[in-house]
């Protein structure tokens, strides 16, 4: 089983290597790793060393991802590998995140066999998810180039932190790009050992090349938690994308290395919902609270219910783009008219 391919995107350095994939922009010095310890330096070129290796592979609700204004109550075939370019200290998918090659289970799927499983298993989409698809680019790619010829939509559950050069090469091929935009400055400093900047301008790119575009904020009692945090990420999504781009408050829980912070109270993710409200946001939801009502879609114009979630359970009271009951135009890829 090798997943030894040479890579895309990086330039040469008489014997070093520059990645150009994501925001670390690694030079990588001979027999070296990129910051992702999935792209390596030999003979002064750069390989990936995880083509078509996967750790996890899942058919999921798109809900999961969770997208919930893409495609919805469909299946998605659900992929992840090894590694990431992030240090999140509280990584729910730490075991392969932060896994190296030799630690992780590894199995190779093809390009031609991941889609084939997708669609034999009724999928409507494919995902890269569980951990940074960015890292896996040159499978990612391919394999969005043939789920597009098959019919089959493709998303990106990414931290954003692909370079402008990356995301024009793959965007042809992929159709969402669901975010974490996990706060200021200070969170992705001190939890990720990452940038915010590139993550909002990879966010922006993404949507003026027509990507669906939805967010996911987790909230972390401490650090992203107050008010103000709330105001500046609503206000930025409205002014930057749009006021109809969705953001998913998600309920933290004490995971990895930061097992001593308390799980957000639902209050806190109730009032950033009303926050983002009056900021501007018309769809934000709160995630990982089973069967709250804000979890539901409603119409932002006249507040009638057009689809009822419970966890993956989905009750679609919505046939087109559009209110049944007023005529407001509702923005969700992949409902008829």
């Amino acid at each position: 089983m090798n997943g030894e391919r040479e890579a895309m995107m990086w330039e040469g350095l008489n014997g070093d290597v520059r990645c150009s994939l994501c925001a670390h922009r690694c030079t990588v010095k001979k027999d070296g790793y990129g910051i992702c310890r999935v792209r390596k330096n030999i003979d002064g070129k750069l390989y990936t060393l995880i083509y078509g290796l996967a750790t996890s592979i899942n058919v999921d609700p798109i809900e999961k991802k969770p997208l919930y204004h893409f495609y919805p109550s469909t299946l998605s075939y659900s992929m992840g590998t090894v590694g990431c370019n992030f240090r999140c200290a509280h990584c729910q998918n730490y075991m392969i995140s932060q896994a190296t090659i030799e630690q992780a289970h590894l199995r190779y799927v093809s390009p031609e066999v991941a889609v084939s499983d997708a669609l034999s298993s009724d999928c409507v989409s494919i995902s890269w998810t569980y951990n940074e698809p960015t890292i896996w680019f040159e499978y990612t790619y391919d394999s969005a180039k043939l789920a597009h010829k098959h019919g089959l939509k493709t998303v990106y559950v990414t931290n954003g932190y692909i370079t402008e050069e990356g995301l024009r090469e793959i965007s042809p091929y992929l159709d969402a790009f669901r975010v974490d935009i996990k706060g200021r400055e200070r969170v992705y400093r001190e939890l990720c050992k990452a940038k915010l900047e590139p993550v909002l301008e990879s966010t922006q790119i993404a949507y003026e090349l027509g990507m669906h575009v939805e967010v996911v904020n987790l909230v972390i009692p401490g650090y992203n938690d107050s008010e103000e945090d709330i105001i500046w990420l609503s206000k930025w999504v409205a002014e930057e994308l749009s006021s109809d781009i969705p953001i998913h408050f998600t309920r933290f829980y004490p995971y990895y290395k930061m097992q001593d912070i308390n799980p957000t109270p639902i209050s806190t993710l109730e009032k950033a919902y009303k926050i983002a409200k009056e900021n501007s946001i018309n769809y934000p939801y709160i995630g990982n609270v089973m069967g709250h009502p804000y979890e539901n879609t409603y119409c932002p114009s006249c507040g009638k219910l057009l689809i009822e979630r419970a966890g993956y359970h989905v009750n679609l009271f919505i046939q087109k783009p559009e209110c049944p009951e007023c005529g407001q135009p509702i923005p969700i890829v992949g409902l008829e008219g």
